[in-house]
């Protein structure tokens, strides 16, 4: 254990990297609280989406290297902010309409329109917590509503209070002057009709712990800080959040970052040292546009979950976070296949590259075994050469590749099967454009079928690439002119498999078939 601690520490694996930094913290003296404290928050206005995963997902990579590198004890915090108002209905609630006289008022006052919850936050907490758990995440669930009102909050909410000056100083540099005019760090809840209002202080009492204000109508209140009469504006809610719970290191979008010195100023103010960030770049779609819940750009989870497994998923999550992504569907076949050549990788590795490997971090260090023999990139195209509409008929060809494969026995790669086919008959096959051969792919073409059908022996993927070789060899220069024309002429895409390896999945008698239809032109 001390050598792969020792390891870890070396490692330039951005988990360790961050965790590394969090240690630091506690280089002289461990935690008051008795443990490290990771979070993530999170807006419960709408269902959880692709970055709420990338969130809680990355932060737990980074969570389970402190854990290796520190016997200090950890917990995770998902910490939903439902105490906020309802700005406006949502459009994919039923009859929404009947939401419209409870805007402003906060999400766990609001009723369910579902029927299923006793509020409209505590149905989307449940979605939040039923994501996560789906997951597997180690996490403590906080409700602002429940923070606020339970008294957990008001030590901090007095302190914001007394130090209601130096916190709207900071807030006031950040505003335009038009808002600086009516600003206040604290949003009353009407004792009345229960709305957050967005309103001037006539007077914040720090002595008394109380703020003073008139409503809409003119009329005077004056409501104690504490016990969830008030909430914080999201941004001074950011840092005093921090600071009521001593968080140590939380992970936010780029569009974040700009409030990093008012999160941290804010922090520091009341009293207590601001967390490590993690700045991740934002999720892009095919066209390099941000990655919206509200445009319904790019992918979502499901979507992913429809095409490709968890795993994988959390493969691209690791990929390089500080760089923007393209998370479109052409990225979850190699995603697929990326992460089960890292499988297959790992137990041959040194301790050193084994921390390197994003499947240690995936997974924790307990890495599974990949019984994925057939790529998922090769499943794809033996689904669009097969036409395949259920993974039934993959198996056909795969129970002759490997007899000693079945469902039960290699679960990962019955469900990629599942996954291949629907991955082709929703993207591949609708796109497919197949193409005549030139006189030079048709001699080629001719040739490989030639090979073929004197082909003796067992369907060795490599001597069989061999073949595909030396068919393209002297014909072609440079060579990878001769695969893609294999491709566009059989297989009808532009670019695809390890052809010797697919020969030897698909069959030798079937591919010659298949040389014939090219060359026939029945596939165009």
């Amino acid at each position: 254990m001390s050598d792969l601690r020792d390891a870890a520490m070396q490692s330039k694996a951005w988990p360790f990297e961050e965790a590394r930094r969090v240690l630091k913290r506690y280089e002289k003296v461990p935690p008051e609280k008795g443990f490290v404290l990771f979070e993530t928050g999170y807006g419960p206005s709408g269902l959880p989406h692709i970055g709420t995963f990338g969130e809680v997902a990355r932060t737990t990579m980074i969570r389970r290297a402190f854990e290796l590198i520190s016997d200090i004890p950890t917990k995770l915090v998902c910490f939903s902010d439902d105490l906020d108002g309802m700005r406006k209905v949502p459009g994919n609630v039923p009859d929404p309409e009947k939401l419209i006289e409870h805007l402003q008022k906060p999400l766990t006052s609001v009723p369910d329109p579902f029927g299923t919850h006793a509020s409209f936050g505590d149905h989307n907490n449940a979605m939040l917590r039923r994501f996560l758990d789906t997951f597997d995440f180690e996490y403590e669930f906080i409700s602002a509503t429940e923070f606020y009102a339970s008294g957990r909050f008001d030590e901090v909410l007095l302190r914001a209070a007394e130090r209601y000056d130096d916190i709207m100083k900071i807030m006031l540099k950040s505003l335009r002057e038009e808002r600086q005019q009516t600003y206040s760090i604290f949003l009353p809840i009407h004792p009345e009709t229960g709305r957050v209002l967005y309103v001037p202080m006539k007077e914040v009492n720090a002595k008394d712990g109380t703020v003073t204000f008139d409503d809409e109508t003119g009329r005077e209140w004056t409501l104690p800080v504490t016990g969830g009469n008030v909430k914080l504006q999201w941004k001074p809610d950011f840092g005093a959040r921090w600071a009521a719970l001593g968080v140590d290191f939380e992970m936010y979008g780029k569009d974040h970052s700009t409030n990093t010195p008012i999160y941290d100023g804010i922090c520091r103010v009341l009293g207590m040292r601001p967390p490590e960030h993690f700045t991740y770049e934002l999720f892009l779609d095919e066209n390099g546009q941000k990655i919206s819940k509200t445009s319904g750009n790019g992918v979502s989870i499901d979507e992913w979950l429809t095409y490709a497994s968890t795993e994988s998923l959390s493969y691209f999550m690791y990929q390089k976070p500080k760089t923007a992504k393209r998370m479109h569907f052409d990225v979850i076949p190699k995603a697929m296949d990326e992460y089960h050549q890292q499988l297959r990788a790992f137990p041959g590795q040194d301790e050193k590259a084994q921390l390197n490997n994003p499947v240690w971090h995936i997974h924790g260090g307990n890495v599974p075994e990949s019984n994925l023999i057939v790529p998922f990139s090769m499943l794809l195209n033996l689904a669009s050469v097969a036409g395949a509409e259920q993974k039934d008929q993959l198996w056909g060809f795969i129970r002759r590749y490997a007899p000693e494969a079945s469902p039960e026995t290699h679960p990962d790669l019955d469900a990629a099967a599942g996954y291949a086919v629907r991955f082709y008959n929703d993207f591949v096959k609708p796109a497919k454009t197949y193409r005549a051969p030139t006189d030079l792919e048709r001699e080629a073409l001719e040739s490989l079928r030639a090979g073929l059908v004197a082909w003796e022996g067992p369907a060795d993927p490599e001597e069989l690439q061999s073949l595909v070789f030396a068919c393209g060899r002297e014909r072609f220069d440079p060579l990878r002119d001769w695969f893609k024309a294999l491709y566009e002429v059989l297989l009808g895409a532009s670019q695809g498999p390890r052809f010797g390896g697919f020969i030897a999945l698909y069959g030798i008698d079937e591919t010659i078939a298949l040389i014939d239809k090219g060359l026939a032109g029945e596939l165009t």
